[in-house]
């Protein structure tokens, strides 16, 4: 057994690029000159498509993929195993380039010129409900993570308290209910006037967080600010950090694209906003170390959350890495930081080829989709369950508190993304204390 391998699981910290592709021209060779493999036995072959933002606006959530495509590629090269039979697998990635008309031409395109198996889409409302849609009405079941799981469900046309209108798409991750979990046990470890300036963007998960998660922090006894919906795009800040700064909020919370919220947060130092906020709580950007990073002085301190993070005491159920190895293997690989999507991007894969396993037929789009609606697995990222959801085709997951930080002297990068609270799954442990946004 090569150095690549440890206890019989693979290792991804040997793997380099360079010998990833030669093991894998390596096994192809094997596998056309022999005659006796499980693949001539079968004659079949997996195809799976994966759909992610890897440029563009949302670059960042898909900055990891290739890595992680790797490890995937690798665990399968040697086959695998369902129904009784060994199949070939083909994971076929597209880059929607941040663009939801791309995202959904892409998952057309794998549905009927590469006729997938299963689709697999990661990361953002414009990813994932565009893919959702086009695999909805062709009929192929398909798996998607990260993003709230409302604004997948409610946003694609369900309504409450109706039976769901999807049968070939499945979700799973945190919502709205997570949100508010980690967001109050997080801004009560700091004493605060309770007063919240939110910006919520005019796209699903702004609008799926107004209308549910600002009502159950209301309740909770927090002041919401809200200034409405901004688009997109938006330059000037200037009237909502007025705002702010008129009524004295000392709690700042926003769901932006990164572009945004970088012109905001400049603006609202420039502005003295900055001095007066003792939490900055920012999600879909202030996930990722580049992003905050790309705010100099600015960056530190601010809080995000954590769909996955490498202190998840989790291992993959395909490749067998820990969360540990997973990023440091990432950082021996890339030279870059590890962030929260190495393990999201893991997770999907993990909980996708779990549901090809179970089914009684891989290669019947009915089974497969029939195995997600009952899947019940344990990923990197944690529990992924369709049988006890808040609604069908949904499996709700942890997100947990979590702040950027200024590392300690000598450290390989300039920030430390550390858990301050884990409400929403305390298997994960807390490493460090929150602490006000000005020290």
């Amino acid at each position: 057994m090569n150095g690549r391998f440890r206890n019989g699981k693979f290792d991804p910290s040997a793997l380099t690029r360079r010998s990833f592709i030669a093991s894998t021209v390596a096994g192809g060779a094997a596998l056309a000159l022999s005659g006796r493999t499980a693949f001539a036995q079968s004659g079949d072959t997996l195809k799976v498509g994966f759909i992610s933002p890897r440029t563009g606006p949302l670059a960042g959530f898909g900055q990891t993929d290739g890595y992680v495509l790797d490890l995937a590629r690798k665990a399968l090269a040697s086959g695998f195993q369902a129904g009784g039979k060994t199949y070939q697998v083909e994971i076929i990635d597209q880059d929607t380039q941040s663009d939801p008309s791309r995202a959904g031409q892409l998952a057309r395109d794998l549905i009927n010129n590469q006729g997938i198996d299963l689709m697999l889409a990661v990361s953002t409302p414009e990813t994932i409900n565009p893919v959702s849609d086009a695999c909805e009405a062709a009929g192929v079941p398909c798996l998607s993570t990260v993003m709230p799981w409302e604004a997948w469900y409610f946003g694609r046309g369900a309504k409450p308290g109706e039976p769901s209108p999807f049968k070939w798409t499945y979700h799973f991750g945190f919502g709205v209910g997570e949100f508010h979990k980690t967001y109050v046990s997080q801004w009560n470890l700091i004493e605060t006037n309770k007063k919240v300036g939110v910006m919520y963007p005019n796209d699903a998960d702004g609008n799926a967080i107004r209308a549910n998660l600002a009502p159950l922090l209301a309740k909770d006894g927090f002041t919401i600010v809200d200034p409405g919906a901004y688009e997109t795009g938006t330059t000037d800040f200037s009237a909502q950090i007025a705002l702010f700064k008129r009524e004295g909020v000392e709690i700042f919370s926003s769901f932006p694209i990164p572009p945004d919220f970088a012109a905001f947060w400049r603006q609202a130092a420039q502005q003295g906003l900055t001095r007066q906020i003792k939490i900055a709580q920012v999600a879909k950007t202030g996930l990722f170390p580049s992003d905050i990073e790309a705010l100099g002085d600015l960056g530190f301190n601010i809080s995000s959350a954590a769909y996955w993070h490498k202190a998840f005491p989790y291992k993959s159920s395909l490749t067998g890495v820990s969360g540990t190895e997973l990023a440091d293997g990432y950082e021996t690989e890339s030279g870059k930081q590890w962030t929260q999507q190495l393990g999201a991007s893991l997770s999907l894969l993990d909980a996708g080829f779990e549901a090809l396993k179970a089914a009684t037929d891989a290669k019947s789009k009915d089974a497969v989709a029939k195995a997600l609606s009952t899947l019940k697995t344990t990923t990197i990222a944690g529990a992924v369950d369709f049988t006890a959801g808040p609604v069908a085709n949904v499996s709700p997951g942890p997100i947990i508190g979590t702040q950027w930080v200024k590392a300690p002297e000598g450290s390989k990068f300039p920030l430390d993304y550390v858990v301050t609270e884990n409400a929403t799954d305390p298997n994960v442990p807390v490493g460090a204390r929150l602490v006000s946004y000005n020290g």
